[in-house]
């Protein structure tokens, strides 16, 4: 125990030195106005710390509501990532995104999974009940349940007033031009993802990057123009539709090219598909046959074979070929579809399309010279596009004389029709092969990246060729008034069961025009098509050059392309010496 005595001393002293008594304490003053001090001082820090953070929640607060908000309570999920526009040269819109709504579910907050789905099948019959069960009844924070939905499911579904059950805003692709475009511009799949054509394309340059790091912002994305326009896109679609059905093919096609850039204007394969419901989008027919087909071209490639004559320096438009006597090599006879039977100049060579004489033009160049120039022009290499559908030609492992002889006129090796395009571009502008592109480009661009492939007179001689066959030889039907053109028919007997059969044949037709300065090449196919009527033929004059007549007559002024008729008594637009 404490001494009393001693502590009531003590006290006594305090209070003599000055302290004072107040409620039961004592209270020495110094000391008082020492604590008062540092009492304040922690109380204007605290509300200073208090101030700081009730103000930046309250900043956050005001931020949050100027921000547009996002009642789904779905996670954030990179399917929302945005997509540049689609535009075509003259700035329509071919692909946009527009918003649409998903549904989810949160399985944890579902009380009864078999009442919510069928609920939800009075809305979605096409629903799979299993499925959705089992996602139902997993326990997991969130699922998808349906995505894409039209305006009115989602207003139906929320009608039913299924607990759980949410909706978040996604986007997804539109296309405004439908089928018109399809090949071209291609596919995304749900995830708004690229996976064909130039949508895989824009993908592959670097998007698909900035959408996994959250920079694709839709303002900060530029529309991709295309070189196509989309008017001769309608004619061309239109023309080789209505040509399918006509001719009872099965399967169409065109495309348009420019010859001095390697623009394609217009480029169209039926069978094809809507973008915007592509149901059959992955059926075995549903293929761009322009550029992701193979096939025998035929007469067409006559060209190549004059071209490459004539540039060898041992040919000339004054050279003669004995067709007089079919050409018999191993078990093979070569005939002529509509013999002479006698000596043919070059320009009759051509215009008559003797399979003879061209296989007398290769001969006289040789195998391995004839094989070089088919890789000079890139009609047996895998040609270099923006679109990912191209597809590598074939030719035989080693060539042999048999070899050079049938690819003369068109069989032994299998090429697209859009290379087989810009091959003939390049023997119409001068000899200059550029690659074709689906993105703008001028003149100079394309000449910065042009190959000389052909002499200035060996591309004036075929453009004379050209003229000279829509005048006297097979491209009669191709000839629209006012528009010069010139051009090649081709008819293969197509291989089925590894024979040529008699009855199936794949037609061509390249047309260029206007020949006193051809601007555009026009190339047309119909795969197996029918005679129009009983007792016609269906050699490739009488429906892939109708067919191209057509889309030029319709689109040339679209081009820019002004009639001259001048031209209309029936000369030829180049003298032949």
């Amino acid at each position: 125990m404490i001494p009393r005595v001693p502590l009531i001393a003590r006290v006594a002293r305090l209070l003599k030195s000055g302290a004072k008594l107040e409620d039961g304490s004592i209270v020495v003053e110094g000391a008082r106005k020492a604590t008062g001090g540092k009492g304040r001082t922690r109380i204007v820090m605290t509300m200073a710390v208090f101030f700081g953070i009730y103000s930046t929640i309250t900043g956050r607060l005001v931020y949050l509501g100027f921000q547009n908000p996002d009642l789904s309570g779905g996670p954030q999920s990179r399917v929302t990532a945005s997509r540049p526009d689609i535009v075509d040269r003259n700035g329509e819109v071919l692909a946009t995104d527009i918003k649409t709504a998903s549904l989810f579910a949160e399985p944890r907050r579902i009380v009864d999974a078999d009442e919510a789905i069928e609920k939800l099948a009075t809305v979605l019959p096409e629903i799979d009940y299993e499925q959705t069960y089992h996602k139902l009844k997993s326990g997991a924070g969130f699922v998808w349940l349906q995505r894409q939905l039209t305006p009115k499911q989602q207003s139906d579904i929320m009608q039913l007033g299924i607990p759980g059950f949410g909706f978040r805003t996604e986007k997804r692709r539109f296309y405004p031009a439908g089928e018109t475009s399809s090949y071209i511009v291609g596919l995304t799949n749900i995830d708004n993802q690229g996976i064909s054509g130039m949508e895989k394309y824009i993908d592959e340059q670097g998007l698909s990057d900035l959408q996994a790091s959250g920079l694709a912002v839709a303002k900060d994305l530029k529309p991709v123009r295309l070189s196509i326009d989309l008017r001769v896109q309608h004619v061309v679609r239109d023309e080789v539709a209505s040509g399918m059905e006509k001719y009872r093919a099965i399967a169409a096609g065109a495309v348009v090219l420019n010859i001095k850039t390697g623009e394609v204007m217009a480029m169209a394969s039926v069978p094809d598909f809507d973008p915007n419901n592509p149901y059959n989008a992955q059926e075995k027919d549903r293929l761009n046959r322009m550029s992701a087909g193979l096939y025998e071209m035929g007469s067409t490639l006559k060209s190549f074979t004059t071209a490459m004559a004539l540039d060898s320096g041992k040919v000339t438009l004054e050279s003669r070929f004995d067709a007089s006597r079919p050409i018999r090599i191993g078990r093979q006879t070569i005939h002529d579809f509509h013999g002479k039977a006698r000596v043919l100049s070059v320009p009759e060579v051509f215009i008559y399309s003797s399979n003879i004489g061209s296989a007398k033009e290769a001969e006289a160049v040789g195998i391995e010279g004839h094989r070089e120039f088919l890789h000079r022009l890139g009609i047996l290499e895998k040609m270099q596009t923006e679109l990912p559908e191209v597809a590598r030609p074939t030719e035989p492992k080693v060539w042999k004389q048999v070899h050079s002889i049938t690819i003369a006129f068109g069989h032994g090796v299998s090429t697209t029709p859009l290379q087989t395009a810009v091959g003939c571009a390049a023997l119409m502008n001068g000899g200059y092969l550029i690659e074709p592109t689906f993105l703008t480009r001028t003149q100079e661009q394309a000449m910065s990246v042009a190959k000389k492939v052909v002499s200035d007179k060996t591309s004036e001689s075929m453009r004379y060729l050209y003229a000279l066959n829509a005048e006297k030889g097979s491209g009669r039907n191709a000839r629209v008034p006012g528009y010069r053109v010139g051009g090649k028919t081709g008819t293969a007997e197509k291989v089925v069961n590894g024979r040529y059969s008699k009855d199936k044949n794949f037609n061509a037709f390249v047309a260029a025009f206007p020949m006193d300065d051809p601007q555009y090449i026009v190339l047309t196919i119909a795969d197996e098509p029918k005679p129009e009527k009983p007792g016609m033929g269906a050699t490739a004059a009488s429906n892939a050059g109708a067919m191209a007549a057509n889309i030029i007559r319709r689109s040339a002024s679209m081009l820019g392309v002004k009639p001259d008729f001048s031209h209309e008594n029936g000369a030829t637009l180049v003298s032949y010496q």
